[in-house]
């Protein structure tokens, strides 16, 4: 953890996670109790370490489609690609935009056209993976694969069924319990395709992970490779893959005091060593209908993502946060 003091005196606080060790709910239920010590409140959610919860079945069982989200992770035998070439274009970044509550509700009407209604975050998902694939047609990238994957909380999934008491005890489980399905199309077929018909791709590999047997499956699947290293299908390879993680639900903002006021602005970060591309939705300290939106992806992505839909993705600064 990091505190430093503003010369306008203002603070900023930083905390670093081990994704192997908590995944995002974790990491927000551990700051917003925190937030409530130094109140000297009482914790609203205990942190539940009873990993007993999450045991595996006996025998072990799980279905081949397991297969189709996770995989034995390989070290790389050579770097995916020289982010010193192509002017920096390879080289990924890190950049906080705002979307507007009027451009999500108009996304999710595009992608809704095909007479089924798709959730914001399917919406944004499928305008992001289309604009990622047009980054890469508009570049010595065309007609490669583009994947994208979605990280599912599996904590309210696992408990269903079972009772308060479980859901209670799943609801403040602190560890990984995630998995990330995708999906995968090459650039030149998802730049042909329409907003809806790509929310319905997403609609459809999410749904394989919505599910409690999903999640009963995973974890005897990686009870049987606990002793390996495991990766999201979608990163297996060296092929364009982004990873898209919702934390609009996250009380980074209405709930996050500690003793002298709610905080003005909360974001994740993801090293720049690391050559994952990552996109995280928050909530938006200033207005309830917006989004704030992370992103860790290629100079290359970015560059055509600011030239060719500013209009949705909008950077952040002093005065949208109103300070």
């Amino acid at each position: 953890m990091q505190v430093t003091e503003l010369k306008c005196g203002g603070i900023v606080i930083g905390c670093m996670f081990d994704h192997r060790a908590a995944d995002g709910y974790s990491a927000n239920m551990f700051i917003s109790t925190w937030a409530e010590i130094t109140r000297s409140e009482p914790p609203s959610m205990l942190p539940s370490f009873q990993r007993s919860i999450l045991k595996p079945r006996c025998p072990t069982t799980y279905s081949p489609s397991i297969g189709n989200v996770f995989a034995l992770f390989e070290p790389p035998t050579k770097p995916a690609h020289d982010q010193n070439n192509n002017n920096g274009d390879h080289m990924l970044i890190n950049r906080v935009y705002y979307i507007e509550g009027e451009q999500l509700n108009r996304v999710q009407l595009l992608a809704s056209e095909n007479g089924r209604k798709r959730s914001k975050l399917e919406a944004f998902t499928s305008f992001l993976w289309k604009i990622v694939a047009l980054s890469m047609e508009d570049s010595d990238d065309c007609n490669k694969m583009c994947n994208v994957a979605l990280a599912v909380d599996g904590r309210s999934r696992l408990s269903q069924g079972d009772g308060e008491e479980k859901e209670k005890l799943m609801a403040s489980h602190f560890g990984n319990v995630l998995s990330m399905p995708s999906g995968s199309k090459r650039s030149k077929e998802l730049k042909e395709m329409s907003l809806s018909g790509i929310a319905t791709e997403v609609h459809d590999f999410l749904q394989t992970a919505t599910t409690k047997d999903h999640f009963l499956d995973l974890i005897d699947w990686v009870e049987e490779r606990r002793s390996k290293p495991l990766v999201a299908i979608a990163f297996a390879s060296k092929e364009m893959s982004v990873m898209v993680s919702s934390g609009t639900r996250f009380h980074i903002m209405d709930k996050m005091d500690f003793g002298w006021g709610k905080v003005v602005f909360g974001s994740c970060h993801v090293p720049s060593d690391r050559t994952d591309c990552y996109v995280m939705t928050l909530p938006s300290p200033t207005n309830n209908n917006d989004w704030i939106v992370y992103m860790h992806l290629p100079m290359k992505e970015m560059n055509y993502i600011e030239s060719h839909a500013r209009h949705m993705f909008k950077p952040l600064d002093a005065a949208y946060l109103k300070i």
